[in-house]
């Protein structure tokens, strides 16, 4: 562990987002354990993914962004970075959503014209999970750039633990498309290459985060919010209407406050 806190930043973010990668190959790797998929199990993984996002959006990222912004004495109000942070991470999520062609299990959102592009249903369900994983990369080297400049509130415990929730989350969230895959018949070493290739982004992903925050510090209440907006447009986008499909609302439900009550156990304990 001595070894890891002497890091730079950078690298303790990547090392981080190749812990959250590895988390998505085992539950990608989840095609090879089971013969048939359970829509039950499926809602209550993703219940409880989004769960542990919502939890790690405000204790890990918007907390410490309202008490850096409070700890400067700006006469900007200590609410106007986190406000506008948090809407310009929805925002550009949106965006993304808008510009690249994607699907969704549960139902069409609209985003793409499927006569419009030469894409593959499959790869489009791809590239809508590889988005989503794209704010969580980037909330994890928000986090550990935050702990190295020292920010009140945010420490290197805290940003292990967003990884580590981060982590348990992406479980669930390789299952959700290498399961689904395996299901409409697809090979089994192809859903899971799939599966464990839509988070390959966050290791980049954090690193490139923590860059930026260390290069521009002065964003860094904005970066902690935007990550946060990021990740709550991903719950309630994407994981919770998953979560409640096939008449799984109710443990789907619970399922979340499970995953919110896990990751807000992790973030006092250890951080």
């Amino acid at each position: 562990m001595e070894w890891f806190m002497q890091l730079n930043p950078i690298y303790q973010s990547g090392i981080a987002g190749i812990g959250t990668w590895l988390c998505t190959v085992f539950g990608a790797s989840f095609v090879f354990l089971v013969k048939k998929v359970d829509n039950k199990i499926l809602a209550m993984m993703q219940g409880l993914a989004g769960g542990i996002m919502v939890a790690a959006s405000f204790w890990s990222l918007l907390a410490p962004a309202l008490e850096q912004q409070a700890s400067v004495g700006s006469k900007i109000p200590e609410w106007f970075p986190a406000a506008v942070g948090f809407l310009i991470g929805g925002i550009f999520l949106r965006l993304i959503d808008k510009f690249v062609p994607h699907l969704h299990y549960a139902e069409d959102h609209g985003d793409t014209d499927i006569s419009e592009t030469k894409l593959s249903t499959t790869w489009m369900l791809f590239l809508a999970i590889t988005i989503h994983n794209i704010p969580e990369g980037m909330a994890i080297g928000v986090a550990f750039a935050a702990a190295d400049i020292g920010i009140g509130g945010a420490t290197l415990a805290s940003a292990i633990t967003l990884a580590i929730g981060i982590g348990i989350q992406n479980i669930p969230e390789g299952s959700a498309l290498s399961l689904p895959l395996m299901g409409e018949g697809k090979g089994k070493g192809y859903a899971f290459n799939l599966g464990q290739m839509s988070a390959l982004v966050e290791p980049f992903g954090a690193m490139i985060g923590a860059a930026t925050v260390l290069a521009m510090q002065t964003l860094l209440p904005y970066a902690l919010s935007f990550a946060a907006g990021a990740m709550i447009f991903v719950v309630v986008e994407e994981l919770i209407p998953e979560s409640q499909t096939e008449g799984n609302t109710d443990i789907a439900t619970m399922s979340f406050m499970v995953g919110f009550v896990i990751m807000m156990i992790l973030d006092v304990a250890l951080g």
